[in-house]
């Protein structure tokens, strides 16, 4: 996979994870615990986002 196409697949993997984050949110019966654990993920995701494109630059 090219820099590129995995820096786009990164990108939906974020968005995904902001999209279950806000879903876990608007449930009154949320696990908070999930929710820390799609956070810590998402960041992840985002850390890795930026080492590629700190890479291509």
């Amino acid at each position: 996979m090219t820099t590129e196409g995995h820096i786009a697949a990164l990108t939906r993997r974020h968005q995904e994870l902001d999209r279950q984050i806000l879903s876990q949110l608007q449930d009154r019966q949320s696990d908070h615990l999930a929710v820390s654990a799609l956070k810590r993920k998402k960041l992840e995701v985002k850390d890795e986002l930026y080492k590629l494109q700190g890479a291509q630059q």
